[in-house]
């Protein structure tokens, strides 16, 4: 079992990555109040149920996929609970079969090590070469649990100041899809 702290409402006192501060500085500037926790390092959804658990939220699955060529990418957003299954993803999409997209064109791209693939991954993403892509599920939720660009810091966050005014700062428009 993971440790996690106390719901914290303010950001960290030293940041880990440059995402990481980013992240915060942006949800400053924006005004969305989110509630954050630290936590020892969580790699896996397993990982996530004690998080899930203080936070009084589910954290989302995000994945970080590209096509063979990688020269298209998708940042996936899904329920904790469903498999993510290629094929299906691929069809409802009318795209050829994706991938997981490599670990150094994770760190590249998102800013981020595997574990902690976040949606906050589009604030480097200036030139909008990522697709976001949201299980409808996801949006049915209240709240949004998520990475804040670590493996060891997560946060809640309304769904619809992510869904809205976020990804409408990144100027990006996320597609949703029923799978």
């Amino acid at each position: 079992m993971i440790n996690v702290s106390e719901i914290i409402t303010s950001a960290p006192n030293e940041f880990k990555t440059p995402l990481q501060e980013q992240v915060y500085n942006t949800l400053q500037q924006l005004n969305i109040p989110f509630e954050r926790v630290d936590t020892d390092e969580a790699i896996t959804m397993e990982d996530c149920i004690a998080i899930r658990e203080k936070l009084n939220c589910r954290v989302v699955k995000t994945l970080f996929l590209c096509n063979r060529q990688k020269t298209s990418f998708y940042l996936f957003i899904t329920t904790d609970d469903k498999p993510f299954v290629t094929k299906d993803f691929s069809h409802t999409l009318g795209i050829s079969r994706v991938s997981f997209a490599p670990e150094e064109l994770l760190l590249e791209m998102v800013g981020v090590k595997i574990g902690a693939t976040t949606v906050f991954g589009a604030l480097l993403d200036s030139e909008n070469k990522i697709k976001i892509i949201f299980d409808n599920d996801v949006l049915k939720e209240e709240y949004y649990g998520c990475s804040d660009g670590t493996t060891t810091g997560y946060m809640k966050v309304k769904t619809n100041d992510i869904f809205n005014k976020f990804l409408q700062h990144t100027k990006h428009s996320p597609t949703v899809i029923e799978v």
